[in-house]
C-alpha cells in the first residue's frame, strides 16, 4: 500500500505528467497534490462538479455501474480523473502534457496507483 504523497510521487512519473491531486469529491478538498501548471485547489472543485454530474447522470439512466475513469481532452493537455474504488468519494485528478504523453500509460498508472493507495 502507498501514502499519498508516494502515490502522487509514482503519477508525476508518467511522460507528460504536469500535476496531480487526490481529491474529496464529497467536499471539493484537495487531501494531496504535486506539480505545477494549474491551481490544483480550484482544478479539484470544478473537477467534483464534473464527477457528481456524471454519478447523477448514471442513476437517471439507470445504469448500474461504476466509473472508471474520465478523459478530458483539451488542445494541449489531457484531465484524467479517476475515482478510487475502495474508497467511495475519493478521486485521483491527473493533468499531462498531450505533446509528451502516452495516454494509455498515463490511464494504467492511474490504475494501478487508485489499486494500492492507503489512506
Amino acid at each position: 500500500m502507498a501514502s499519498i504523497k508516494e502515490s502522487m510521487d509514482v503519477l508525476l512519473q508518467s511522460d507528460g505528467a504536469m500535476c496531480t491531486a487526490i481529491v474529496d469529491a464529497n467536499s471539493g478538498m484537495v487531501l494531496g497534490q504535486a506539480g505545477t501548471g494549474l491551481d490544483l485547489e480550484l482544478a479539484a472543485a470544478g473537477n467534483t462538479e464534473v464527477v457528481r454530474a456524471k454519478l447523477k447522470t448514471m442513476k437517471s439512466l439507470g445504469l448500474n455501474d461504476k466509473i472508471e475513469d474520465i478523459l478530458i481532452t483539451l488542445g494541449t493537455q489531457y484531465h484524467i480523473i479517476r475515482p478510487v474504488a475502495s474508497k467511495e468519494g475519493l478521486f485521483i485528478y491527473l493533468v499531462l502534457d498531450k505533446s509528451k504523453s502516452n495516454l494509455a500509460l498515463a490511464r494504467r498508472n492511474c490504475q494501478e496507483v487508485e489499486s494500492t493507495l492507503a489512506l
